[in-house]
């Protein structure tokens, strides 16, 4: 599988040049992310790569929430960072059911929380992690077996678009700890 790095300025750098195209061959491409990577980064290089902005509905108002934004330091201090991550999730028995999804969530103290109710302008600056894929077998969570996987790009783009689309608590009601 070819592999891309997301670097920190926005740009996607295929065997160590950056990629000045548009190409939508790299949707398939495992990525790796620059160290220190964001949210900030994430919409960056949504800004550089335009088409890949175009596949998520919510991409518009998330750009004009970012650049209402101030340059840096948009971070609340709640999270050490986020995760981006994979569960495989068995359900129900006898009738089997496969989930298979990808998820991003705050981590503190390892201890991993929810982001939903956190505004966009607190989450930019924090850094963003690729986690391990959790496999969780028929709802028991005490069990949640670990694994070592990767990621394509298409779904780093729509696994945070998915996220980011429950974020809509007005400024004011959102819980601060």
């Amino acid at each position: 599988m070819n592999a891309v790095t997301l670097k920190t300025d926005g740009s996607i750098h295929l065997s160590g040049k950056a990629v000045d195209a548009e190409r939508l061959d790299l949707l398939s491409c495992q990525i790796a992310l620059e160290e220190v990577y964001t949210l900030r980064c994430f919409f960056m290089m949504l800004a550089n790569y335009a088409l890949f902005a175009k596949l998520n509905a919510f991409f518009p108002t998330y750009a004009e929430q970012v650049q209402s934004c101030p340059e840096q330091g948009c971070d609340a201090g709640l999270l050490d960072y986020l995760e981006f991550g994979k569960t495989v999730e068995m359900i129900g028995v006898p009738d089997k059911r496969l989930e298979i999804y990808n998820s991003l969530f705050g981590v503190r103290a390892s201890e991993t929380s929810e982001i939903k109710s956190m505004q966009l302008a607190s989450l930019l600056d924090v850094p963003l992690k690729l986690g391990r894929l959790k496999h969780v077998v028929f709802g028991d969570r005490v069990d949640i077996f670990e694994f070592d996987t990767v990621y394509t790009l298409f779904e780093f783009i729509d696994g945070i678009a998915w996220q980011l689309s429950f974020h809509g608590t007005p400024e004011h009601c959102e819980l601060r700890r």
